[in-house]
């Protein structure tokens, strides 16, 4: 493990409402939301002007007007986005080389062997900064410090638009009075799980036994939490820029889990993944299905195939028959589905098989297996030509009551 400071996280402030207000000057210094509108949708992101009336991501657009009267709602130039997200790696990329983006607006930098270049950490944070303002126009947070967890609760704290560093004799002193919603896993579920046993703070947890944190979280969460909460954390900052997995999620509210409803959602996450991977050349052996349940817990089932998959149908089939094994009977409340595709290989050519074991679809090679993947490449081609709505399978191009636009899913998806 690094003994300095060496370990930035670099993370744009309110990034899709900073980019509309930076292309719109009008905009500027005004609360707005991007995606969605006074009378309805959901609030994608919104601006600090507007966080200062309480409004968030995710809530209601009614429910953001009625906090703040004044807000504009914006669509959103969503093809801007990584346009900018890409100008800002390229300023990052000017300071050293070990850059690992972990989303469209984040991430992590080593600079150990930048300092006889450009001089300490917090020089270069403070450059990157003042760089990115200055031929960008954007602001962003930076937090500086010997681990990437810790880094990463620096910037949170340096927003917005600030600078943090975190020396290695001060991290303790630095995390303990610190809540821990800040905390690099903490969600609402686990935070109201540790807040029920009397710890609100990272000090509070790092005090706790780690044995009883393990047995109110589990063994893995709570070991993991427990370690970070006195920031032990060895990961480094990873340069490798393919994926190890394709995945898409749906937040769908509350509701009972029906058949229809289920193979709708399944079948559109199975669209984005499979196409995403087949954009890519990829297939991958082991398909793994998220649910989170009414009651925020959240369930997944995996399998792993003897042949790699790139067909939507054969993953949507596959999904649906691994979520309601976890789901349990149809009336039964979740709220997520998730899909990925892990343990993926290049896939450039098509081996067709003898039917010697019969037709099996899951196979790749077997004829209804490449009669599907045939298909796919035929709609993937119509879309290329005419639009990604131009067609589709049927439950997934007719899903209602669509929430985030998928322009706006296809960015946090995006392989970086």
């Amino acid at each position: 493990m690094a003994t300095g400071a060496n370990i930035l996280h670099a993370d744009l402030d309110s990034f899709y409402a900073s980019v509309e207000q930076l292309l719109d000057p009008r905009l500027r210094g005004r609360p707005i939301a991007v995606g969605a509108s006074a009378t309805g949708g959901v609030v994608l992101a919104c601006s600090y002007e507007a966080k200062a009336f309480g409004v968030s991501s995710a809530m209601p657009g009614w429910r953001a007007k009625q906090l703040c009267p004044q807000i504009e709602f914006v669509k959103g130039n969503f093809h801007r986005y990584t346009e900018f997200g890409d100008r800002v790696v390229a300023v990052m990329e000017a300071f050293t080389p070990l850059i690992q983006r972990i989303s469209i607006d984040e991430a992590f930098l080593d600079v150990s062997g930048a300092v006889h270049l450009f001089g300490p950490p917090e020089l270069i944070a403070a450059r990157l900064r003042a760089r990115v303002a200055n031929e960008i126009g954007l602001p962003i947070s930076v937090g500086v410090a010997r681990t990437k967890s810790l880094a990463k609760i620096a910037s949170q704290v340096a927003k917005p638009n600030g600078l943090v560093v975190v020396a290695p004799h001060r991290e303790r002193e630095f995390l303990d009075p610190l809540p821990v919603r800040l905390m690099w896993g903490v969600g609402p579920v686990t935070e109201a799980k540790l807040k029920e046993r009397g710890i609100h703070t990272i000090g509070q947890l790092a005090d706790t036994p780690r044995n009883s944190v393990e047995r109110l979280l589990g063994h893995g969460v709570g070991e993991k939490l427990s370690r970070l909460a006195v920031n032990e954390d060895p990961r480094r900052v990873a340069t490798s820029t393919r994926g190890r997995s394709v995945g898409a999620q749906s937040a769908m509210g509350r509701r009972p889990a029906t058949p229809s409803g289920v193979r709708e959602v399944l079948g559109h996450l199975a669209e984005r993944v499979a196409t995403r991977m087949r954009a890519g050349g990829l297939a991958g052996r082991t398909l793994t299905v998220r649910i989170r349940m009414g009651d925020m817990r959240s369930l997944t089932r995996s399998r792993t195939f003897t042949g790699p998959l790139a067909t939507t149908l054969t993953i949507t089939e596959a999904a649906e028959r691994l979520a309601w094994d976890a789901i349990g009977p149809p009336g039964t409340e979740i709220s997520l589905l998730g899909i990925s595709v892990s343990n993926l290989e290049r896939q450039p050519f098509l081996q067709l098989e003898l039917p010697l074991f019969g037709d099996n679809p899951e196979s790749p090679g077997s004829e209804s297996g490449a009669a599907r993947l045939s298909l796919d490449a035929s709609m993937d081609a119509a879309r290329a030509r005419f639009g990604k709505a131009s067609v589709g399978y049927l439950p997934a191009q007719f899903r209602s009551g669509r929430g985030t636009p998928d322009s706006f899913r296809e960015l946090a998806e995006r392989e970086l």
